[in-house]
């Protein structure tokens, strides 16, 4: 009897392989992750309200040291940004030439409720380049290579102004609608844009933080939902069927 890979495994298959093609290494990272690299190095300020109990998942009796000697609690990582810092550790420890990139898909959790658009558990996509001269624009370039190749047309990007603490200028990113090109239909709401994510030039601080010096180099990073482009891409309305373990939802990838 033949089997059939879940659509989120094909999803990162591809995405893996679209990247690999720009030259990005696929790298994983922690799910269960101390706070120091899911908040402090990503410039997540003490108080931000995402530590809170009903957005994280923390660990209960589970303690570690940072690198500073600090005590610091765990979490079940709530976005795939750690693994910009594990990246860039790794990347000075082992003395490598730059530029430094990577992208990384995997599971995140969030302590929310679900319906059909949200879950406790998803995965996200993370992209991180750092080089002496990157830029925004090199950033929408490699948006536009990315989506184009993911939904098969040629995707046009645009970013709005938004706040992150991990990246500065800070923006949020639609792509056209890829069923309509701008024109408006079911998919994108009449609007003609999809609303995929967040993006931005690397903060200074979480350069640093990783171990880079922000005075001699440059970084950008935007990150989005796997499910969701699974959603918009083969018109899935509920993200809970990804999970519920139906073989009939399988079976049709």
């Amino acid at each position: 009897m033949n089997g059939h890979a879940h659509p989120i495994t094909l999803a990162i298959a591809r995405i893996s392989d679209i990247f690999s093609k720009m030259g990005f290494d696929t790298v994983d990272g922690p799910e269960l992750e101390d706070e120091w690299h899911n908040f402090d190095a990503l410039n997540v300020a003490r108080d931000h309200p995402s530590r809170d109990m009903q957005d994280t998942f923390w660990i209960k009796d589970k303690k570690g040291v940072n690198k500073f000697g600090e005590e610091v609690g765990y979490v079940l990582r709530t976005h795939t940004s750690n693994v910009q810092i594990h990246s860039m550790e790794k990347h000075v420890k082992e003395g490598k030439d730059f530029p430094l990139a990577v992208c990384c898909p995997g599971k995140v959790f969030r302590n929310e409720a679900t319906d059909a658009t949200h879950e406790a558990q998803f995965h996200q996509v993370e992209v991180l380049y750092v080089s002496k001269d990157t830029s925004l624009s090199m950033m929408i370039g490699v948006m536009q290579k990315f989506f184009s190749d993911f939904f098969g047309t040629e995707t046009v990007i645009r970013l709005r102004s938004s706040y992150f603490p991990f990246v500065e200028p800070g923006n949020e990113f639609d792509m056209q609608c890829f069923k309509c090109k701008g024109s408006g239909c079911n998919v994108c709401k009449q609007t003609g844009w999809i609303e995929i994510g967040g993006a931005g030039m690397v903060h200074p601080k979480v350069l640093e933080a990783g171990g880079i010096n922000p005075h001699e180099y440059r970084g950008f990073a935007f990150g989005c939902g796997i499910d969701r482009m699974i959603m918009l891409k083969y018109g899935v309305d509920d993200v809970r069927l990804l999970y519920n373990g139906d073989l009939r939802v399988v079976n049709q990838f």
